[in-house]
């Protein structure tokens, strides 16, 4: 993006002059001294944006820009605008050129006919010197999209794709899915693209282009051949969405080319079972010894191995991706490490949470021995989200066994009394489920479900008689006394499914309660008029079982009922009725049904089976949108099954490869340093003869092997010294075994030999937990020798190598790395320096100030008071808590005291408090809520409800209660303040008192009006603070310098240029107060 060099505070001296503007939806209008407010409302004027757009200053231009991009960016219409800015797409200022490709390409697809005229000008630019301008030159190129361009674009991504620039290549990797969805008639040119880019070494690259293959042509499996191997190796090193685009598309390759591993454990496992007892010569008859036993495919290892360490990915994506490709192509007994790693994932948002709960509940349905071990994580908290917790009782219910099922019994008792309706109607039916799969406890869990039966809640109650109704028809005969219980519960239960169930329940069972079903057939007969259908259907049943089996007391009632349902304002009661009465009661038109009547009504139903809704959702693939949904998706692609036969594995051997690209990497003398700085088990002489031999290796061995295949032949000329540093490696300590396995790993070669050494080195590789610490040492140590080498050997250098140019701190002195201008280049833009250490800390002060909500007079006696604790939020960590102390001044008692309706802006939320039943007269009480601002002043606008009255009330929160204080030192303070610079900074000069310019003053008065940290400061005249946003973490850095005279000068950096704005205005207030 755009330099931020210029400064936007002096808005005077460019004659734009100072403007009156609104802050989003508020009313408070914001003061002229500010920034240049780029994101300000007021648009009308644009006539001086076509003014600094055809003027002759670039610094004119660039201004004029940025704000047309502010206005992209909160949503405003700028084309109008696209011909005053398409004639700068020519400009040599690199950094308005930038600015103009962004806006063309938003708009170029609007204005086709205007962009086709600088199509010419975007050709120039592909030759462009900076890779960025080639890149957005492209991009714009492949926005327009009109047909009649097609030739041109093909031609651009052609070129693009030979680019000596990795970025350049992967936007031209990005420009044929634009291309193929414009013009799907291109498809076999842009395979031949696809085929091409494949190829390509750079990580930047590889996840592009597999994106572009699984868009245009997911079908040509033979594209990845001769590339697998590559993918493979490279994919620790691929950005992270890459990293999932590639892991889906190597299941899916993984599932077509490999032979699968279950159905040799299943042999295994029935062999055993059937042939224990039986002689070696009745198995040699039977041809069960005579199968070879299964050995996996090496490259189906690799695969394994080579995504294992993905799976401390901090992306849940990348998580989420190799778990499902363990799931789907690892053995049984190796799927059970991805275990720990989604578990991990449930301390991440809500959302993530959502998706993995969904894939570990399909998961314990198979498996249910892969997350035993950690059923407490699976515990609900009383802050999750409805959803959350309900895929968490699903998985707890799934994981229920014989040794465990006391304690999750336990969980769900408390379940059970939640506030939470929905949650504790699932924990009814979670214990239903258990119930019927573990018969030990069925008895236990039918009469906790009739305590329940007790319960004042009428949804608890409904859903336990539901269940138990399900229960009984396992064991109606030894459950009369829990149906005459319920019998006695009918007329105190509401809840129509509840009542329904009953009924049929009494009806189904009649003859086992013979003196209390005519009972209750009489009181539902006075409220049959009164019921809902569902009820009234199950009162026709009952009538009509008993009337088959005890006509004597129930003749006249059943009359009565079909008399009254014969004129039932419901279509089905009324059909059902005439049904009925032409069956039970003989008459002259009776047809020769009614004989069959009581086995029609009497016969036994089968007893309903209690399923998981996870069960038939291993048919869709894992972390899939399918799988989510529990139904195809558009675009969705069905898992292969694995094939019969072995597909030939010699079609991933490559036989030649470019000397040039062999020519980076002098394994040997790599292999060498490394093994030296890491066990230091040979001396200098040894080590210069060691890596001699290696480079010579590998140089005659450059035909037989695929990528880094100077490893094997080192390997295989030097192998008895190899031996020996494998038995003194294997007699030293852990860190010495992780660097010779990391070692083998990224030296990993095409040869079947090597790879049946990487998968016996896998087998020790579980061993350690160190491995990701020692593979980033040696890249740091080895890549530092590597880069010597490059730069005397001029060619294309990837991003993989372009990471590894950091200062290394190891003993051995190593010489300066020398890169070229075209290096140089590549590398502008990266940032290789550490992340700052900014960490949320507790408030410095809490200021005791309330405002008030409701008065007494208006709320009739209410009254209400909302306060900020400076707190996180224990709702929502988005949310600001409030404090609300609501007081009762009149005489009498208010009741129901809640929040109603809610009249919030676009994204605000909202965690009400929980209802007051009863507030008696003097009496206060103080509840908590969050409110979700959005990082904005606008006040939340909802109704307070009591019993008889609704008051109409706002929340209206100080801009700095919407901050978190954060801590941080001095150095990273002003490393991320030159990151906030521009229009990211409002700054003020303030003239105060001499007795207001001290520092506890300052600090006293800044941290009263704002939720903010104070961060250590070296000079006495320097202050600054530190906060973040509430809603989106934006960082808040404030300065104030006291100067000569009592003046002071305060600057605010922060991307939340309305926060900025509003909280400059605030702070020169407080600060220049007496």
């Amino acid at each position: 993006m755009a330099s931020n060099s210029l400064s936007y505070n002096d808005q005077g001296d460019r004659g734009l002059g100072s403007e009156s503007t609104e802050l989003g939806q508020e009313a408070t209008a914001m003061t002229s001294g500010g920034g240049f407010r780029l994101f300000s409302a007021d648009y009308k004027k644009n006539e001086d944006l076509h003014q600094m757009l055809e003027s002759n200053k670039d610094s004119l231009k660039l201004e004029a820009m940025k704000r047309i991009v502010g206005m992209i960016a909160k949503g405003k219409n700028a084309s109008e605008l696209f011909p005053a800015v398409v004639k700068n797409v020519a400009s040599k200022n690199i950094e308005l050129k930038k600015l103009v490709y962004v806006y063309l390409v938003r708009y170029a697809e609007e204005q086709q006919d205007l962009a086709l005229l600088s199509i010419s000008t975007f050709q120039r630019a592909l030759k462009d010197p900076n890779q960025l301008i080639r890149a957005s030159a492209l991009r714009v190129l492949s926005s327009i999209r009109v047909s009649i361009i097609v030739p041109i674009m093909m031609l651009s991504i052609k070129e693009a794709a030979s680019d000596l620039s990795p970025y350049v290549r992967k936007t031209a990797a990005h420009a044929i899915q634009k291309l193929y969805s414009l013009d799907a008639e291109q498809k076999e040119p842009l395979v031949e693209i696809i085929e091409k880019l494949l190829k390509d070494k750079s990580t930047l690259v590889a996840g592009s282009v597999v994106m572009s293959f699984e868009e245009v042509c997911p079908e040509r499996i033979d594209l990845i051949h001769k590339n697998y191997r590559k993918l493979c190796n490279l994919l620790v090193d691929v950005e992270e969405w890459g990293q999932v685009v590639i892991i889906n598309m190597l299941t899916r390759y993984a599932r077509t080319q490999f032979l699968s591993p279950w159905k040799e454990e299943e042999l295994l496992d029935e062999s055993n079972e059937k042939t224990f007892y039986d002689s070696d010569e009745d198995q040699n008859k039977n041809g069960v010894a005579a199968k070879q036993p299964y050995v996996m495919d090496p490259d189906h290892r690799l695969l394994l191995r080579n995504t294992k360490p993905l799976l401390q990915s901090r992306n849940a994506a990348v998580v989420m991706g190799v778990a499902q490709l363990y799931w789907h192509l690892a053995p049984k007994s190796e799927v059970n490490i991805v275990a720990k790693s989604l578990v991990r994932l449930l301390r991440s948002h809500r959302e993530v949470q959502y998706i993995v709960l969904q894939n570990i509940a399909t998961m314990t349905i198979q498996r249910k021995g892969m997350f035993e071990p950690y059923l407490k994580s699976f515990y609900v908290r009383s802050t999750d989200p409805t959803q959350i917790k309900i895929l968490k009782l699903e998985i707890l219910t799934n994981l229920a066994s014989e040794t465990n099922i006391s304690i999750v019994l336990r969980e769900f008792q408390t379940y059970v009394k939640s506030q939470d309706k929905q949650f504790a109607a699932a924990a009814i039916q979670a214990i239903g489920r258990c119930a019927t799969n573990i018969s030990e406890v069925t008895d236990t869990c039918l009469n906790g479900l009739v305590y329940l039966l007790s319960n004042r809640d009428e949804n608890v109650v409904a859903e336990s008689v539901v269940v138990i109704k399900k229960l009984l028809q396992t064991q109606p005969s030894q459950h009369s006394e829990i149906i005459k219980h319920m019998a006695k519960l009918l007329s105190n239960i509401t809840v129509s499914m509840a009542r329904a169930s009953i009924l049929w329940l009494i009806g189904e069972y009649c003859e086992r309660v013979p003196k209390i079903a005519p009972d209750v057939l009489r009181k539902v007969a006075k409220s049959f008029t009164n019921e809902e259908e569902i009820v009234k259907l199950q009162i026709l049943n009952l009538g009509a079982k008993l009337y088959l089996t005890n006509p004597k007391q129930t003749k006249l009632l059943m009359q009565y009922i079909l008399n009254v349902a014969k004129y039932d304002q419901n279509y089905d009661i009324r059909d059902r009725t005439r049904f009925i009465k032409q069956l039970i009661v003989p008459n002259e038109k009776s047809g020769a049904l009614s004989k069959y009547a009581k086995k029609i009504f009497l016969v036994q139903k089968p007893a309903p089976i209690l399923e998981s809704p996870f069960k038939d959702r291993d048919r869709f693939q894992l972390s899939t949108l399918s799988h989510t949904l529990n139904t195809k998706a558009s675009g969705y692609l069905e898992l292969p099954d694995w094939p019969q036969t072995a597909p030939d594995p010699s079609v991933r051997n490559v036989e030649v490869i470019q000397p040039v690209q062999e020519q980076v990497t002098p394994v040997g003398k790599l292999k060498g340093k490394k093994d030296n700085l890491g066990g230091k088990f040979y001396s200098d002489s040894e080590e210069k003869e060691e890596s001699s031999k290696s480079s010579e290796s590998s140089s005659e061995s450059d035909s037989k092997n695929e990528d880094s295949s100077s490893s094997s032949s080192e390997e295989s000329s030097d192998s008895e010294s190899e031996k020996e540093k494998k038995d003194k490696e294997s007699e030293n300590s852990d860190s010495e075994n992780n660097q010779a396995k990391t070692k083998s790993k990224k030296l990993d070669s095409a040869s079947s030999s090597e790879s049946e050494e990487s998968s016996s080195e896998d087998s020790s590789e579980s061993e350690s937990d160190s491995e990701p610490d020692s593979t980033v040492k040696q890249k740091k140590e080895g890549k530092s020798a590597l880069s010597v080498a490059k730069a005397a050997i001029k060619q294309e250098v990837s991003l993989l190598d372009l990471f590894d140019f950091s200062d290394v701190s190891t003993p051995v002195a190593l010489p300066k790395p020398v890169m070229a201008s075209r290096l140089a280049t590549d590398l502008e833009g990266l940032s290789l320096s550490s992340t700052a250490v900014i960490d949320v800390t507790t408030p410095v002060f809490v200021p005791a100030k309330s405002y008030s909500l409701l008065h007494r007079m208006s709320g009739k006696g209410l009254g209400a008071e909302y306060h900020f604790p400076r707190q996180p939020c224990i709702y929502n960590t988005k949310m600001v808590s409030v404090q609300i102390t609501l007081t009762n001044s009149s005489e009498k008692e208010i009741r129901n005291i809640q929040i109603g309706e809610r009249k919030l802006a676009s994204g605000m939320q909202m965690h009400d408090f929980y209802e007051i039943e009863c507030l008696e007269p003097g009496a206060s009480k103080t509840v908590s809520m969050g409110i979700d601002f959005c990082d904005s002043t606008q006040a939340a606008n909802f109704q307070l409800c009591t019993f008889n009255d609704h008051f109409s009330v706002s929340v209206q929160p100080p801009v700095g209660e919407l901050l978190l204080p954060v801590t941080t030192s001095e150095k990273d303070f002003r490393k991320e303040q030159g990151k906030l610079t521009g229009m990211n900074e409002n700054s003020t000069a303030i003239t105060g008192s001499p007795q207001n310019s001290s520092c506890q003053a300052i600090v006293h008065k800044v941290v009263n009006m704002a939720n903010v940290g104070v961060v250590p400061s070296g000079q006495d005249n320097i202050h600054r603070f530190a906060a973040k946003t509430v809603n989106s973490g934006a960082l808040v850095l404030i300065t104030i310098e006291v100067k000569e005279g009592s003046t002071m000068q305060l600057s605010i950096n922060t991307e939340k240029s309305v926060i900025g704005s509003v909280l400059l205005r605030e702070l020169k207030s407080v600060l220049s107060q007496e």
